[in-house]
C-alpha cells in the first residue's frame, strides 16, 4: 500500500498553519516537499509525525493530564454556547477549528460555572469511535 501524498493548501489545513509557514518549513527542512507537477505534496506519514509533534509543543498538551482519568481523549477549548432549559443544559466548546457539543444536567453546568468565554476540556471517552477515510485520490496518468 502506498502513502498518500497531499497536497500543501490541504496539509497546511490539517495542522492548523498557512500555507506560507508549511512552505518555510519545507525551505528549513521540518519537513520534505516535493513537487509534482505545479502543486507541492506532502507524504502523507510525513505529515502525521509532524502532527503529533506539533500536537505535543502544544501550550495546550499540558491542558491534558497524565493520570487520574481513564479518558485520554481530552481536548482544551472554549466555552461559546449554554443553553439551559429545566433539567438539561447544552454546552458548546470551540477547540481549534472543532465544535464540540456536550449534553448535561443544569446542575453540572451550573457547578462548573459553564458560560461563554470559560475555559474548559472535553473529555472524550466511547467503546465506539466512527472514523470515515477521504476517498483516495484519483490515479495520475
Amino acid at each position: 500500500m502506498t502513502v498518500p501524498r497531499v497536497r500543501v493548501s490541504e496539509a497546511a489545513a490539517l495542522l492548523g498553519v498557512s500555507d506560507d509557514t508549511l512552505r518555510r518549513w519545507g525551505e528549513t527542512g521540518r519537513i520534505e516537499l516535493r513537487a509534482e507537477g505545479r502543486r507541492l505534496t506532502v507524504d502523507g506519514a510525513e505529515l502525521a509525525a509532524l502532527a503529533r509533534e506539533i500536537a505535543e509543543e502544544s501550550p495546550l498538551a499540558a491542558a491534558r493530564p497524565r493520570s487520574g482519568s481513564s479518558a485520554r481523549n481530552r481536548i482544551p477549548g472554549i466555552v461559546t454556547r449554554v443553553e439551559k432549559d429545566g433539567v438539561m443544559a447544552q454546552v458548546e466548546l470551540q477547540a481549534g477549528p472543532f465544535r464540540i457539543v456536550s449534553l448535561m444536567s443544569r446542575e453540572a453546568a451550573e457547578e462548573l460555572e459553564l458560560e461563554p468565554g470559560r475555559i474548559a476540556t472535553a473529555s472524550m471517552k466511547a467503546t465506539t469511535v466512527v472514523v470515515d477515510a477521504d476517498p483516495a485520490p484519483p490515479a495520475r496518468r
